[in-house]
């Protein structure tokens, strides 16, 4: 008798388990429902002026990424500077692998022109705040506080291209998660720009 109930004891046990284990189908089905839902409303809340925007600020970031890199390789370059350079870096690169993702989860690739404009352009084909092929060999040939002086000069103007860019995909956009981005931007590169500008005035 007393083997039969520790039999019946496991029996519930295990099965006590395995519906533990398996949870209910019925709320992992509505969770799954939820997700995709949430999925399709991303890929289809957006508009011409956010893909626009972020092909547009993918080239500016890529310019960021390789503005920082150049100051990076600079002998002698300020302290305080390169660590700057560091921060926009590794800000700056996770978010174009997110603008990437939304122009494919778009439509889109993110060299695609076949959509149009990407806001305004300067002369040199860039976009707001771009530097031309010549700013990056004079800084890529600077040295020490000349460099570390031109790549604030430098990035202070990147810097108000984007705050620019994002103001104007403020009033434009309407993917949710590309106009929150917008707002991060304006926020942290105009705190950056007040950072440049006192570095600056130190070296």
């Amino acid at each position: 008798m007393k083997n039969r109930t520790n039999a019946i004891a496991v029996s519930l046990f295990a099965a006590s388990v395995a519906l533990a284990a398996c949870g209910d189908p019925g709320t992992e089905a509505e969770d799954s429902a939820a997700q995709e839902e949430q999925a399709e409303a991303a890929d289809t809340n957006f508009n011409d002026a956010d893909i626009e925007y972020a092909s547009g600020m993918i080239a500016h970031h890529e310019q960021a990424v390789e503005m920082s890199d150049i100051l990076l390789q600079t002998d002698n370059a300020d302290s305080e500077v390169s660590a700057l350079a560091e921060d926009i870096r590794a800000a700056q690169q996770p978010e174009i692998e997110q603008m990437e993702s939304w122009l494919e989860a778009w439509g889109y690739e993110p060299n695609d022109d076949d959509h149009g404009d990407h806001g305004d352009m300067t002369d040199d084909g860039g976009h707001e705040g771009m530097m031309s092929e010549e700013d990056l060999a004079e800084l890529e040939s600077a040295e020490g506080d000349e460099a570390s002086r031109m790549f604030l000069d430098q990035m202070i103007i990147h810097h108000e291209g984007a705050v620019s860019m994002a103001e104007e995909h403020l009033e434009a956009g309407e993917s949710p998660e590309a106009l929150e981005l917008s707002e991060n931007i304006i926020s942290d590169q105009s705190a950056e720009i007040v950072e440049m500008g006192e570095l600056r005035d130190n070296l």
